[in-house]
């Protein structure tokens, strides 16, 4: 009755009557960490074509859509866009879903149980942009629009996976504006906070339609116990990596390719505070980097002498910090030769 409603509506223009609920712009969608790891993986996997999937979770209330967990479609696409939604795939990928169960927090425990308690369903589709910025094209607006079709409130995320970089992720979600209603000079939206206007919009995406054809939401992140206790295993170190050794000629072709360049102990007196140099048959060495990195710090004491204040507050913008990067590089180099040394003494006492 609604759609008919919005369809017979505001003398026939296709206008939403007016007593009907608005969108609003302080609404947000939350993504889990376990969803935007694996839309990051699916993407990266997929360079450099696109890939897309699908977004499983919930619409909590007016404001809050929530992402808990999605699934990669057997999709590619080329630079600009990604082939139509597998609705058979689909429909499987859903029926699997039910027969995994959940789990639930029973007296300090978690407790799996089944069968059918996934209350998850599809809250929009994902498709990568890998290399050119978070955009709808036109065959995504028309993907969009399927999916529209059948929740007005599904929301299309764009990720870069070239773009994004550790601490950044290049991510943005998108949801379709009725064309009537920008005919009649109207905002696709209620405004009730700054919330969905605090992230700047790109040139490339306004160009490509952004607040004409589309809007853009709010993301923002939520982990919970498990997901925590999740990413802090992620690269975790056990105490048997410190015993693993390298191939010693893995090992030795690094020394030999730090390890290079005879300098007389005059020379080192300069930097004995920075520079540490190891002795080998009483012949002082410096790794090379190191000495590279010790001529540009002793330069950049000699202009701090030399430049005026004010002068001296720019001159170091954009320039590498050769300080940071040799105790950076004092510190691993004899870490990994310490490591590498003990861990040949215990092996060859054990064994």
């Amino acid at each position: 009755m609604e759609r008919l409603q919005r369809i017979f509506g505001a003398s026939g223009m296709g206008q939403p009557p007016t007593d009907s609920p608005l969108l609003d712009s302080s609404e947000q969608v939350y993504i889990s960490s376990l969803a935007l790891l694996k839309m990051l993986k699916h993407g990266r996997a997929g360079v450099p074509m696109e890939v897309m999937g699908l977004m499983l979770g919930e619409f909590v209330d007016d404001y809050t859509v929530r992402v808990v967990d999605v699934f990669a479609m057997p999709q590619s696409g080329t630079g600009v866009s990604v082939e139509a939604v597998d609705h058979v795939f689909q429909t499987n990928m859903l029926d699997m879903l039910k027969q995994t169960g959940s789990c639930i927090l029973w007296e300090n425990k978690y407790v799996e149980i089944f069968p059918f308690y996934r209350p998850e369903m599809v809250v929009g589709w994902y498709h990568s942009h890998p290399g050119f910025g978070c955009w709808l094209s036109g065959v995504d607006i028309n993907t969009q629009q399927s999916f529209e079709a059948l929740n007005p409130r599904a929301v299309a995320v764009v990720i870069d996976p070239i773009q994004s970089v550790k601490g950044k992720v290049v991510i943005d979600a998108f949801r379709l504006i009725n064309p009537q209603t920008m005919m009649l000079g109207q905002e696709p939206r209620q405004t009730t906070s700054n919330v969905g206007h605090l992230n700047k919009p790109s040139i490339q995406a306004l160009i490509h339609g952004l607040n004409r054809h589309y809007y853009s939401i709010a993301i923002n992140y939520r982990k919970n116990e498990l997901e925590e206790k999740m990413l802090l295993n992620l690269h975790k170190k056990k105490w048997t990596d410190g015993l693993i050794l390298k191939r010693f000629d893995t090992h030795s072709k690094t020394n030999e390719q730090t390890v290079q360049v005879p300098i007389p102990l005059s020379f080192l007196q300069l930097y004995t505070e920075m520079i540490v140099f190891l002795v080998i048959d009483n012949l002082p060495i410096l790794v090379q980097e190191m000495l590279n990195l010790a001529i540009k710090y002793n330069k950049a004491v000699q202009e701090e002498d030399e430049l005026p204040p004010e002068k001296l507050a720019i001159a170091n913008v954009g320039r590498q910090d050769a300080k940071k990067h040799l105790e950076e590089h004092v510190s691993n180099l004899m870490s990994s030769n310490i490591v590498q040394t003990l861990g040949t003494m215990l092996d060859t006492v054990v064994f």
